[in-house]
């Protein structure tokens, strides 16, 4: 039937095998509980039919069973009031029913397949949609917390990128104080003592002041001239 061959890849599908191939569990679920829905209704009204056809053939074949013992009971009446010609034709008619009965039997055997085929596909329809309802939220839940996750490394990463620029700044921070620190020194080095003993002393040494100069050149005029 049409029906089987169009959803026989339902039968043989694994739902947890596709969810760990899918790169994105949650639109998967989303996506496979809308198909499976889909399916579900088709499924639903196509194993109505085959039912519907399963109880028809069984129907017919019940009627024909019971047809024929009708005239297997009419031609022993007939025989047993003397009236054997019409017994034969209880019988012949018997007989007709009995090749048809064959074909009857083969198409209610038929039907019931179907329909067992039906409901088997159906069940695993519904027992499949439950599955994932009841999955899909904890599945969505441990999405959630893997993207948060990759945000956190993420951030993490971004962290240590920062506090190696830190670290290089310290370090350039670090080395521009040694320079200071270095030209200081060396200032220091270039710049002359004033507090040298020479200094102190011609500090305390006294420089002839030009009063006593003048003093001694007129003394000594004076005794030249016999003043």
């Amino acid at each position: 039937m049409g029906i089987l061959r169009r959803f026989k890849d339902i039968m043989s599908s694994n739902v947890n095998a596709l969810l760990d191939k899918a790169e994105d569990p949650v639109k998967m679920v989303d996506q496979y509980l809308r198909d499976l829905e889909s399916d579900l209704g088709k499924v639903k009204a196509e194993t109505a039919a085959v039912m519907a056809e399963e109880t028809r053939a069984n129907r017919e074949l019940k009627e024909n069973e019971e047809e024929i013992a009708k005239m297997v009971s009419y031609a022993e009446k007939a025989l047993m009031a003397g009236n054997e010609s019409d017994a034969k034709v209880f019988l012949n008619k018997k007989a007709v029913l009995e090749a048809k009965r064959a074909n009857l039997q083969q198409a209610a055997e038929a039907a019931t397949t179907n329909a067992q085929q039906m409901r088997q596909m159906h069940d695993k329809l519904e027992k499949d949609i439950v599955q994932l309802r009841e999955r899909k939220q904890a599945i969505k839940s441990k999405m959630a917390v893997a993207k948060t996750q990759e945000k956190l490394n993420k951030i993490g990463s971004s962290y240590d990128t920062a506090q190696s620029k830190l670290s290089a700044f310290d370090r350039m921070e670090e080395k521009a104080n040694r320079m200071m620190d270095e030209a200081n020194a060396m200032a220091q080095l270039n710049t002359p003592k004033t507090d040298s003993a020479e200094s102190l002393m011609d500090k305390y040494d006294e420089a002839p002041s030009a009063d006593s100069a003048i003093d001694d050149e007129l003394a000594a005029m004076k005794a030249k001239l016999g003043l």
